[in-house]
């Protein structure tokens, strides 16, 4: 009979981690990449929750600068700022007397470095300097 060295029939720690580390690896990295993977999809329903409020809040925001826009029409209107002046503020139309039409300034009619107003016919306007 032969005898078997106890030495071949131990089956030594190292040689079972060096058979199992093959298939240890390839389940550590399918571990990785579903954890990869799941993090990505959580990620990106985040996101989709962050830009589907943003948009909500975007329409809010144009809804309301719309409200704002009309709102801001309506105090504008004219006959609102007449009736306004009339009620609170006391004012009235002028005659059609007290109403002076003047032209325009032109450049071409500066005199001594200062713009010479044109007056109408019949209307006086007292000069700063002939004043003192």
């Amino acid at each position: 009979m032969t005898q078997v060295s106890p030495r071949n029939n131990g089956v030594s720690v190292g040689r079972v981690l060096l058979h199992l580390l093959p298939a240890v690896l390839l389940a550590a990295l399918f571990a990785a990449v579903g954890i990869l993977h799941v993090t990505s999809r959580v990620l990106v329903v985040d996101m989709g929750y962050r830009l589907s409020k943003a948009e909500a809040e975007s329409r809010g925001l144009t809804r309301e600068n719309d409200r704002l826009k009309l709102e801001l029409a309506t105090l504008r209107a004219p006959a609102r700022l007449e009736r306004l002046a009339r009620e609170q503020l006391g004012m009235m139309m002028p005659p059609g007397s007290a109403v002076v039409a003047l032209q325009p300034e032109l450049p071409s009619a500066r005199r001594n470095g200062k713009a010479a107003a044109r007056t109408p016919a019949g209307v006086r306007v007292a000069d700063r300097e002939s004043a003192r």
